[in-house]
């Protein structure tokens, strides 16, 4: 293993604040391979190309969340260095493999085992290298908006920046002749509609996902076996008791009768 400071030649400075933000960094990131120009210009300057990159990110995520973290707890685990050579990485990611989740680390290892990194996973590694930055920045964004001028943080941050996962395509959206997706937040609070998982049935349609949120935040109210009953969010039954089959039963019975009348044609007056 070869240290950046041996990489480089110029050491880790300002308590490792300034580490990797060096040309032979990132000009072995972003050369593109098929350039005579780049390449020469690496070849000038004494600098080797970078094909794999592996990242970890300053943990500003799980800092933040700890009780009593400070201010400068948060400054300090706000990483610049690794999103920079991230960003470099992925931009070039025709010649550079990406890697920003040790989740990715098996797959890649396979396929270099198998005689190198395929294009398609390569495109794929850059697309979740962006959507990690994207993600940091946002939780450093949202955090740092939250601050007020006590040092305390306030409720309702005064920017909140939505990075949000599509779960699945919808069969459809409010009416049939729309489209629709469903999508979470990629650590989506537990209990949730968003961790439910689907056991039987066709495919959701943005209606059943309406249904099911506006039953789950009525049902979930209640301390004793609840069962809501839903009809284009609307509860339309609602019952609790000492068991699950209780509440269900008494909750199909609360329902309102629907009664269907057929309309029939005028006969024309007896003449």
């Amino acid at each position: 293993m070869t240290e950046v400071a041996d990489h480089t030649g110029f050491p880790e400075m300002l308590d490792g604040r300034v580490k990797t933000l060096h040309p032979k960094i990132h000009g072995g990131l972003l050369a593109r391979r098929e350039l005579p120009a780049h390449m020469k210009a690496l070849a000038d300057h004494g600098i080797a190309t970078i094909d794999i990159l592996c990242v970890n990110l300053y943990p500003f995520e799980a800092t933040v969340a700890k009780p009593g973290c400070t201010l400068e707890d948060a400054i300090e685990n706000i990483d610049i260095g690794g999103p920079a050579m991230v960003r470099s990485a992925a931009k070039n990611w025709q010649d550079v493999a990406v890697l920003t989740d040790a989740s990715q680390y098996e797959g890649v290892l396979a396929e270099l085992k198998a005689g190198g990194i395929s294009r398609k996973t390569k495109f794929a590694l850059s697309v979740a290298a962006f959507n990690r930055i994207a993600h940091y920045d946002a939780a450093i964004s949202d955090y740092l908006s939250s601050i007020q001028d006590d040092g305390s943080r306030a409720a309702f941050p005064a920017q909140i920046n939505l990075g949000l996962q599509k779960v699945q395509d919808l069969r459809y959206g409010e009416n049939p002749h729309q489209s629709a997706a469903f999508y979470r937040e990629k650590s989506p609070a537990a209990g949730t509609l968003a961790t439910a998982k689907q056991l039987q049935g066709k495919e959701l349609s943005y209606n059943n996902i309406a249904d099911a949120d506006a039953a789950w935040e009525c049902v979930r109210s209640f301390e004793a076996p609840a069962c809501v009953i839903v009809k284009h969010a609307n509860p339309c039954g609602v019952a609790v008791g000492a068991t699950i089959e209780e509440a269900y039963a008494k909750a199909l019975a609360d329902r309102p009768h629907v009664r269907l009348r057929r309309h029939h044609r005028a006969e024309p007056p007896a003449r």
